[in-house]
């Protein structure tokens, strides 16, 4: 299955948290933060969204952080995904 966001909105994976510290302690799942930055997996086609025009600033394949509370957690098929408007997204991290 695939998804398709509608609009100014854009589909979220979160990258998976480190196992590891830098000094090289393994983590126990417990104890692992909570990922902050995600992969866009897909992008909406933008344009007029409440009579101003919405510009998708983000592409397929980007590295962002979005806000912490904002979207709409799905599963499919055994895979989270997050989908968020594209003002959600704060920073493109290169």
């Amino acid at each position: 299955m695939k998804l398709k966001p509608l609009s100014d909105r854009v589909v979220l994976k979160m990258v998976e948290a480190e196992e590891k510290t830098a000094g090289g302690i393994i983590l126990a799942g417990s104890a692992k933060e909570k990922p902050e930055i995600a992969e866009v997996i897909a992008v909406g086609p933008g344009g007029v969204v409440d009579g101003n025009e919405v510009v998708m600033n983000v592409k397929v394949g980007d590295k962002v952080i979005s806000s912490k509370y904002a979207g709409t957690q799905v599963k499919i098929e055994g895979v989270e995904y997050t989908i968020v408007k594209v003002t959600d997204i704060l920073a493109i991290v290169e």
